[in-house]
C-alpha cells in the first residue's frame, strides 16, 4: 500500500519538474501547465472521500487494486499524449485512479493500528510522503535531462507503467479483498456533484483568468463556486440530521481540533504547491537551468521534510506544544529567504539549498504533528471520514497553491514584460512573500480557532 502511495507521489513531483519541458514540447501555455499539474488534484480531491467510502463498502484491497489499474492505464495514456488538451484529460483520469487507491492506505492504518502503533504507522506514512517528494524531484530531473531515446518528458509518466504492473501482481496476492464493515453506507452522490462543481468553478478561473485578462465569466464562476460551497455545507448538515451518510460528516468536523487541523494542513499544502510550481518555472525558465538541477534544488526540502517527520515525536516534551507554530514561522522565513536569494536574477548560491532545507523542516513541523494528532484521537467509526477529510484538504491545498500562487507568479511576470532572469526573479519574490504571509497565517491560526 505504501509502495502505491510512493508511486502516486513520485508522479506528482516528477511532473512538477518536467512542466517547463512539457510546455516547450507541446507548445503549452502557462495556464495549460497549471492544469496539467492542478487537474490531477481536482479529480483526486473531489473523489477522495468517495474512494474511501467505496473501500468501506467493497473492501479496501479490492478498491485499491481497481484504482491502481486505472492509474497505471492513465499513466500510459499521459506518456503517449500528443497535445496539451489530451494530457490534461488523462491527468484528470490519473487523479481519479489515485482517489480510489490512496484513501485505502490511511483507512487501513486507522483500522489496523491503535495507540502508539498507529502513531508509528502514521510516521511511516509521512516518511513515504517525503521520500516520494524527494525522489520525484531528482528522478524527474534525471529522466527529463537524459532525454531517453529522444522521448523528452514522456518517461516521467511511462515509468509508472512497469511499477504499476508489478504492484498489481503483488497486490492481488497479499491485499485483503473482502467487503468492508460498512456496506450500508451511501455514497452521497448529490454531495459529490455539489463539491465537484464548486471545486471546478473555483479552479478554472484561477488558472485561466490571468491568461484571458480576467473576463466577467471568471468572476461569475468564482461567485458561483462560493454559492455551491455554501449549498454543499447546507446539504451535508441536513443529510446528517436525517440520519444519512454525508460526504463529510459534521460530527467529524466538530471533533476537537479537527477544524484547526484541516486549516493547517490546507495552509501547508498551499505553500508547498505554490513554492514548487513558481520556483520550478524560475529555475528552468528564468535562469535556464536543466531539469536535473531544478530537481536537486528541491531535494533538500523533501529530504529534511522526511527526517523531521520521522523524528519529531522523540524531541523533548517541552518542545511539543510549540512545534506546529514554530514550523509555520520557519516556513515563512525560509520561503521569503528563497525569494531574496534569487533577487535581481542572482543564482542564489549554496544558501538556496539551506533555505530549501528550511522550507522542508517548517512544512514538516506544520504537517506531520497536525496530521498525527488529529487522526490519533478520532473514533474508530469515524476513521474513514476523518482520513478522507484530511486527505481531501491536502489535495485542495495543493490545488489552490498551484492555481493561486502560480497565477500570481505568471501575472507579475506578464506585467514586467519579457521572460528574463531579472523579471522572473521579481515575479518569484512577489510570490514568495505571498507564500510567507500564508505561512504566517498558519502560525497564528491556533490562537484564533482554538479559542473559538
Amino acid at each position: 500500500m505504501l509502495a502505491a502511495q510512493f508511486m502516486a507521489l513520485l508522479d506528482v513531483f516528477i511532473v512538477n519538474v518536467a512542466a517547463p519541458t512539457i510546455g516547450t514540447d507541446l507548445r503549452a501555455s502557462g495556464a495549460d501547465l497549471q492544469l496539467v499539474i492542478a487537474g490531477y488534484a481536482v479529480t483526486y480531491s473531489v473523489l477522495l472521500i468517495t474512494g474511501a467510502r467505496l473501500g468501506d463498502r467493497l473492501g479496501h484491497g479490492r478498491v485499491h487494486l481497481g484504482g491502481l489499474a486505472l492509474f497505471t492505464a492513465a499513466s500510459l495514456a499521459c506518456g503517449l499524449a500528443q497535445g496539451a488538451t489530451e494530457l490534461i484529460v488523462f491527468r484528470l483520469v490519473q487523479g481519479a485512479g489515485s482517489a480510489l487507491m490512496i484513501p485505502q492506505v490511511l483507512s487501513l492504518i486507522q483500522r489496523t493500528f491503535t495507540g502508539e502503533a498507529r502513531a508509528r504507522a502514521l510516521g511511516a506514512y509521512s516518511a513515504v510522503l517525503a521520500v516520494g517528494a524527494a525522489a520525484g524531484q531528482v528522478v524527474g530531473g534525471i529522466l527529463v535531462s537524459a532525454d531517453l531515446f529522444g522521448t523528452g518528458w514522456r518517461p516521467v509518466f511511462l515509468v509508472n507503467v512497469p511499477v504499476g504492473l508489478v504492484l498489481l501482481a503483488v497486490g492481488r496476492r497479499v491485499l485483503p479483498r473482502g467487503a468492508g464493515a460498512e456496506r450500508a453506507r451511501g455514497l452521497d452522490l448529490p454531495g459529490l456533484l455539489l463539491l465537484g462543481a464548486a471545486v471546478s468553478l473555483f479552479t478554472v478561473p484561477l488558472v485561466l483568468g490571468q491568461e484571458e485578462d480576467w473576463p466577467l465569466w471568471s468572476w461569475l464562476s468564482l461567485a458561483a463556486s462560493a454559492v455551491l460551497f455554501a449549498a454543499f455545507c447546507h446539504y451535508e448538515s441536513r443529510l446528517a440530521r436525517r440520519g444519512g451518510a454525508p460526504l463529510i460528516a459534521p460530527r467529524v468536523l466538530r471533533h476537537p481540533g479537527m477544524s484547526l487541523a484541516a486549516f493547517r494542513v490546507f495552509a501547508v499544502m498551499a505553500v508547498n504547491g505554490g513554492f514548487l510550481f513558481a520556483l520550478t518555472l524560475h529555475v528552468q525558465g528564468g535562469l535556464g537551468h536543466s531539469a536535473l538541477r531544478s530537481g536537486l534544488t528541491f531535494a533538500p526540502t523533501a529530504v529534511v521534510f522526511g527526517l523531521v517527520g520521522l523524528t519529531w515525536r522523540s524531541w523533548p516534551a517541552s518542545w511539543q506544544r510549540l512545534l506546529i507554530p514554530a514550523g509555520f514561522v520557519v516556513t515563512a522565513l525560509s520561503v521569503a529567504g528563497v525569494g531574496l536569494l534569487f533577487e535581481g536574477g542572482d543564482q542564489g548560491g549554496a544558501a538556496v539549498y539551506v533555505a530549501s532545507a528550511g522550507v522542508g523542516a517548517g512544512l514538516a513541523l506544520g504537517f506531520s504533528p497536525t496530521l498525527t494528532r488529529a487522526l490519533a484521537t478520532v473514533r474508530q467509526e469515524d476513521a474513514a471520514d476523518a482520513s478522507g477529510l484530511l486527505a481531501t484538504v491536502t489535495q485542495l491545498g495543493q490545488l489552490t497553491g498551484v492555481a493561486a500562487f502560480g497565477t500570481l507568479f505568471l501575472n507579475r511576470l506578464e506585467s514586467l514584460g519579457a521572460f528574463t532572469a531579472y523579471t522572473s526573479a521579481e515575479a518569484l519574490l512577489a510570490c514568495m512573500f505571498a507564500l510567507a504571509g500564508t505561512a504566517a497565517a498558519g502560525a497564528v491560526s491556533g490562537l484564533v480557532l482554538r479559542r473559538r
